[in-house]
């Protein structure tokens, strides 16, 4: 599933072709994906300009000078895809500029979602009212009062959305790992001492990430159909039985039905 990083270089790239831009032509070639789709997206969307991108967790937001907001998830497979060369068959949605630019949201198996928000509401809008604050933001004293008296495991707890918004499975593993935390340790009892190494890992991972384009991992690609290559950097992620640097091996192990990959030696 595209995470955080995979977002925000999709919506990076997106931007370079809309900014400013006028939507000449909009086309539904399905009406649904996860859900269905607004009846009226083509009418609030045609002829409309581009003012922002921006992200939210790990959804695309798309803001235009009618007051709407067009906000996009990606879901387990979805891609956009920037002046290809000919339809694809999972084409499911298509922006067309009015300076012949074309953009294609395509998405094989349909996990993603299209939603046209008015702009200022959409911090009311049930999908983001439940978020926690964005994992960039986010201090070691935030997180301490947020993981207070939680006995979930910390790492099921920075995958909650209503504690940190936008954190994923990849890139949780690699910060636990980074900060030398077990991944079963209760969250409420992460000491303050150990989330001032955290949640600077938090935002290294998710910054070296970005710059690498994402990770690689199934479908997901850029617009511009550049792999991310992050995955080349894992430490521990996917990599069970294969040596860490301290002399370990590292572990898999299930964790609210996801697999969690750490080094019994480096985290504790």
């Amino acid at each position: 599933m595209p995470e955080l990083p995979e977002v925000e270089t999709t919506v990076r790239g997106l931007e370079r072709v809309l900014l400013g831009e006028r939507i000449a032509r909009v086309e539904a070639r399905r009406p649904d994906l996860r859900r269905a789709l607004p009846v009226d997206l083509g009418q609030r969307l045609t002829g409309a300009r581009v003012t922002g991108l921006r992200r939210r967790a790990k959804y695309g937001l798309v803001d235009t000078d009618r007051g709407d907001t067009l906000v996009f998830h990606l879901g387990m497979s979805g891609r956009w895809r920037i002046d290809p060369s000919e339809a694809e068959k999972h084409d499911h949605f298509v922006i067309e500029t009015d300076k012949g630019r074309r953009l294609a949201l395509n998405d094989p198996r349909r996990f993603g979602s299209l939603d046209l928000i008015t702009t200022n509401r959409l911090d009311e809008w049930p999908p983001f009212k439940a978020l926690g604050p964005e994992p960039l933001d986010v201090t070691a004293m935030d997180l301490r009062r947020r993981l207070a008296g939680r006995s979930a495991a910390i790492k099921l707890l920075l995958l909650d959305q209503r504690i940190i918004a936008g954190l994923g499975n990849i890139y949780v593993c690699e910060a636990l790992y980074r900060a030398g935390i077990h991944p079963k340790r209760a969250g409420g009892s992460v000491s303050l001492e150990r989330l001032e190494r955290l949640v600077p890992a938090i935002h290294d991972v998710l910054a070296e990430a970005i710059a690498a384009g994402g990770s690689t991992l199934r479908d997901f690609a850029s617009p511009d159909g550049e792999l991310g290559y992050f995955s080349k950097a894992f430490a521990v992620y996917d990599l069970e039985g294969q040596p860490c640097r301290c002399g370990g091996s590292v572990r898999r192990i299930v964790q609210g039905g996801r697999s969690t990959f750490y080094c019994p030696r480096c985290q504790h």
